[in-house]
């Protein structure tokens, strides 16, 4: 695992009617302080990625649809310096991964259906403190794959 990177499993709560699906509660451990929300959209076999950002912390929960999110950290005082992490997310393995600043992501919808990626963050969103590189940038050694 990606040092900083955090993984819980999140609670779904289902009846007759459908369902209730947690993400994040201010008195959770994870929780710093609230920025914004937003969702992502992501088309089947689409790839969105590679982004980081300088300064913010990402928590994301996919309620619909599955992906394969993959992080890279290029943090040079890093113990996982170098290190990639997958990880599947969605409906059939609905949790919580929280994403410090510094590291790499992308992420991409599973099983021929679309995704939706819900972000909490602890800061409202900044064009100027994202970096966007392309999904074959030879900074990330990492060939992209979306089958499980």
């Amino acid at each position: 695992m990606i040092d900083g990177v955090t993984i819980q499993p999140l609670k779904v709560f289902t009846d007759q009617r459908g369902k209730v699906m947690h993400m994040l509660r201010c008195d959770s451990a994870l929780f710093e302080q609230f920025g914004e929300i937003y969702f992502s959209l992501v088309n089947a076999g689409v790839i969105k990625g590679w982004k980081k950002h300088q300064k913010i912390t990402q928590h994301f929960a996919v309620p619909t649809g599955n992906i394969k999110l993959v992080l890279y950290d290029e943090r040079e005082d890093s113990p996982t310096f170098r290190k990639i992490q997958e990880i599947f997310l969605g409906a059939d393995n609905y949790q919580l991964v929280r994403i410090p600043p510094q590291v790499w992501y992308a992420f991409g919808a599973l099983h021929n259906e679309s995704a939706l990626v819900a972000n909490c963050t602890d800061m409202p969103y900044d064009p100027a403190e994202g970096i966007s590189i392309g999904l074959c940038d030879s900074r990330i050694p990492y060939t992209w794959n979306l089958e499980q």
